[in-house]
């Protein structure tokens, strides 16, 4: 995909246009060097660094000032697993819509006051920085909460048979966090949220993401209507698509997550190609609008710490990461729910903990959700 400026993104519930773009005038990223991050956020770090180097302290530390940290360990104690020895690191990213009054009514929610996880991934760096494992956790799975408490010293009783996402609204980031090191025996060594307000500013500060659909997405309660075809999403159309789940594949969450992970390609694609590190005016209005949009545990909490996380994820290209949902099936009383398949989840939360390749044939046979292939890049 040749470097473009974008197009007329379009209105919420619209196709962005398809007229012919012209090119960027910011520097072209070779190719095989499009997909060179993790997250966005290798991006805005590298940004950072150069605006301090220019001696710009005050945005500097406007920046810091604008992450929000919560201390998990300190709130969740000695009572965890044991902190890995093996060089890897797993942190725990939630999206949500905790951050914002606006954000209830983005996406096809409700302005409630209430705060939800729509999004829940495990993200495993493994030793070296080279590889990285994405595991998704369905906000419709039912888990076993643990006793919690959650930031502000609130405690809450376990619980049976509750969905994931009902966790945090329960408990908060804490709650979470101690629920799947509880499901998984595995410890969190970073906690990341990210807001869904934030996420589409994010979108909007890029001009847009390109995508193709290979299928129309026609979803009301997203507020997505998109033909089969390549639009450039604005920052709404890009929320209703990674929270659409009626629109594609079989209308179950397991779909969603596809497109998520599909779209999470896509959108480091598009930071790449518009040559960021050319303009540091641009850098520093995407880095404002992500730490604004996010929440951390104590040791991200800094703007030092997120270049460091960063600059620690830069070598790992899309093609080294694996990214699966975690095996589960369809609840027999409820479609809507789905339950975790323990003896294939074993497996992947046994290579976790030691650092190793999640086997193939751990999620072979499971729930998918049918929505594999429908985003694609142009």
């Amino acid at each position: 995909m040749s470097a473009e400026s974008t197009p007329d993104p379009g209105t919420p519930g619209e196709t962005g246009s398809t007229r012919p773009r012209r090119r960027a005038r910011g520097r072209r990223t070779p190719p095989g060097g499009r997909r060179r991050a993790l997250t966005v956020m290798a991006w805005t770090a590298a940004g950072i660094v150069m605006l301090g180097g220019t001696g710009v302290g005050c945005l500097y530390l406007k920046l810091n000032g604008n992450l929000e940290s919560i201390d998990i360990d300190r709130v969740l104690g000695s009572d965890r697993p044991t902190r890995s020895d093996n060089g890897s690191q797993r942190i725990l990213v939630l999206g949500s819509d905790s951050r914002s009054g606006g954000n209830g009514k983005l996406g096809g929610g409700t302005d409630d006051g209430s705060a939800r996880s729509d999004t829940a991934m495990i993200v495993h760096v493994y030793e070296g920085r080279r590889k990285a494992s994405v595991v998704s956790i369905p906000r419709d799975t039912l888990v076993d909460r643990p006793a919690c408490t959650d930031a502000g010293g609130g405690t809450h009783p376990a619980a049976r048979g509750v969905m994931f996402n009902e966790v945090y609204s329960t408990g908060g980031a804490a709650c979470a966090v101690k629920t799947v090191e509880s499901m998984t025996g595995v410890r969190m060594d970073h906690y990341l949220e990210v807001d869904f307000e934030g996420f589409r500013r994010l979108v909007d500060e890029l001009g847009g993401v390109p995508v193709t659909l290979t299928k129309d997405i026609d979803d009301p309660k997203s507020h997505l209507h998109l033909k089969a075809g390549t639009h450039t999403l604005d920052g709404r159309q890009a929320l209703g698509l990674v929270r659409t789940r009626h629109g594609v594949g079989d209308g179950s969450d397991l779909g969603r997550i596809q497109l998520q992970q599909a779209f999470l390609g896509a959108l480091v694609d598009r930071a790449g190609q518009i040559g960021l590190l050319t303009h540091p005016k641009k850098l520093y209005r995407l880095a404002d609008t992500a730490t604004k949009s996010l929440t951390t545990d104590s040791g991200l909490g800094s703007v030092d710490a997120l270049i460091s996380f960063a600059a620690g994820l830069k070598d790992i290209d899309s093609s080294d990461m694996t990214m699966i949902t975690v095996p589960v099936r369809y609840d027999r009383t409820d479609r809507n729910r789905v339950v975790i398949e323990e003896a294939k989840a074993r497996q992947v939360w046994e290579a976790l903990r030691n650092d190793r390749p999640i086997p193939p044939e751990a999620t072979e046979g499971t729930a998918t959700g049918e929505a594999r292939g429908v985003v694609g890049t142009p």
